[in-house]
């Protein structure tokens, strides 16, 4: 398990707003530390890994379980 400073739910959200959720709570985190994310949107995945390679954040890790998934990003 990745040790996390801060957690957001964006659970039953659809795009774009788990993303911009993500961006509002990693624009008040330091750089370094770690955001862990649960989402349900089937297109998730995809939306974070686009995010994080156009912000320079760090896509620590991505898993999937039973239509629910969790991001640990880093913040640049």
């Amino acid at each position: 398990m990745i040790e996390f400073d801060v957690e957001l739910d964006v659970r039953q959200l659809d795009c774009p707003l788990p993303i911009l959720r993500a961006k509002k709570s990693l624009s008040s985190m330091l750089s370094g530390q770690v955001l862990r994310i649960a989402a349900t949107d089937k297109d998730a995945p995809k939306d974070f890994e686009v995010f994080c390679r156009q912000t320079g954040n760090e896509l620590l890790a991505s898993e999937a379980c039973e239509g629910e998934f969790v991001f640990y990003l880093r913040r640049r």
